[in-house]
């Protein structure tokens, strides 16, 4: 799926803002300062012996220490960006675009591009920060507001357009369980693993989990509303777009309050060395144009083979919603938030995990409710009983959870059993008759609603 992505300036995630003088701002966490990682000194050098480089002859008849050209450091932010493990899985994305234009089958079309999303989502993500670290604070914290949760709103977007609305729904509501439940969990387990304790910014997760009840409302009285004897579906959807547009304008007014009013909540103690970034804004928009249209070919074909593998193999399509889907966005995100949690930093964890659910919450969510209302398709608030419960109790328990400002590991855990419980949960639920008679398991006859 967000995000907008908090990530620090120590390398350990693919969306790290840079900007020379200032702290850039990221909704999904504290501003941040960050740290150049290249090779290329920008305050000169000191000597191994600790003299005063001044006092010491310089090479070439005292020619100072040549500045990289612009194309090195274009080089040096693409390489940054690119040379990466979890990057070798673009050669999917070639592969992913073929099958689906080639028809080479379901399975292979979904299991190619699901797996070449998931890179795609970290050089997006790496591409949006080195945009918006040329604009100022605002701009920046809005780039990465719309920009951060491409995936997610792509696939939210091709889904739609197919009305496979149950979908949407689910992938959504299922993106915020991964960062609030899976990612929060294995962040809080990383930091158990090097200390017994770690404390955080209370302040800051409070209001982020404000806004996730705020939201977990404005998604339970739409589905409550439905069951109201004499309402009907037009009824629903009026509802909904209008709940939409407010959690729009309270989405715009957080970003007020944590980039301008009360920016001070929100501060870590993670301090960061400030620096310039590498890539240019031309050759940041390239970047970032391409990878959109590669998100959106493969988006388009994985949304299209759902249907498909779901009836052919059995597997539930509430377990891809819920489950798979989310993966497809987050997985970047979830290793800067385990990464960082692991070094003691624990405020950029949650920057990412509870930051990237509240804005998946208040923006994503009412963008998809926009989006169907665009293409006259009935995208409601109404996420169905078993969605809404769900969502509701991972808030209840995060809260409780985040309350004190100190984690450890026995609450990582209780966070990961959470989820598993839902994941398993998720597959149960019945998928279509045929293929789980295929693959041995018993199970009725569900496919989701889809709209046309």
């Amino acid at each position: 799926m967000a995000t907008p992505a908090a990530s620090g300036g120590d390398g350990v995630g693919p969306r790290s803002s840079k900007r020379q003088g200032t702290a850039t701002w990221n909704p999904k966490g504290a501003p941040v300062h960050n740290r150049r990682t290249s090779s290329y000194p920008n305050k000169g050098f000191e000597s191994i012996s600790g003299e005063d480089p001044s006092n010491k002859p310089l090479a070439n008849d005292g020619a100072q220490l040549a500045q990289p050209s612009w194309l090195q450091k274009q080089l040096m932010g693409l390489k940054d960006i690119f040379v990466q493990p979890l990057n070798v899985l673009l050669i999917f994305v070639p592969i992913g675009i073929i099958s689906g234009k080639s028809e080479w089958g379901c399975l292979t079309t979904f299991l190619a591009n699901f797996v070449a999303i998931i890179p795609l989502a970290a050089v997006l993500g790496a591409s949006t920060e080195a945009l918006a670290a040329h604009v100022g604070q605002m701009l920046g914290g809005l780039l990465n507001a719309t920009f951060g949760n491409a995936v997610e709103m792509i696939v939210t977007i091709n889904a739609i357009k197919a009305g496979m609305v149950n979908v949407v729904q689910q992938s959504l509501i299922g993106s915020i369980l991964s960062n609030l439940l899976l990612v929060l969990g294995m962040a809080f387990l990383g930091a158990g693993l090097v200390t017994k304790e770690s404390s955080f910014n209370a302040q800051g997760a409070g209001t982020n989990v404000s806004c996730l009840v705020l939201s977990s409302l404005a998604l339970t009285l739409p589905t409550v509303f439905s069951y109201i004897p004499e309402t009907t579906e037009e009824d629903g959807v009026m509802l909904s777009r209008i709940i939409a547009l407010v959690m729009g304008f309270v989405y715009i007014a957080f970003l007020v309050f944590q980039l301008r009013t009360h920016a001070d909540l929100f501060v870590g103690e993670e301090n960061e060395e400030e620096e310039e970034a590498d890539l240019a804004v031309s050759t940041a928009i390239l970047m970032l144009f391409g990878t959109t249209v590669c998100v959106a070919y493969c988006s388009e074909f994985l949304v299209d083979s759902i249907d498909e593998v779901s009836e052919q193999y059995g597997l539930p399509c509430s377990f891809i919603g819920l489950i798979l889907l989310p993966i497809v966005g987050n997985a970047a995100e979830h290793t800067t938030a385990v990464t960082a949690a692991y070094k003691g930093m624990m405020d950029l964890a949650l920057g990412v995990a509870v930051g990237s659910s509240t804005q998946i919450a208040l923006f994503v969510v009412p963008f998809s409710v926009i989006v169907g209302w665009i293409y006259d398709v009935p995208m409601t608030l109404n996420f169905q009983a078993f969605d809404t419960t769900v969502f509701l109790l991972a808030v209840f328990i995060a809260s409780g959870i985040l309350g004190d400002g100190v984690a450890n590991w026995f609450e990582g855990l209780m966070l990961c059993s959470t989820y598993a419980i839902v994941a398993i949960i998720t597959w149960f639920i019945p998928a279509a008759k045929e293929g789980r008679e295929l693959m041995g398991i018993p199970g009725g006859g569900f496919t989701p609603t889809v709209f046309v």
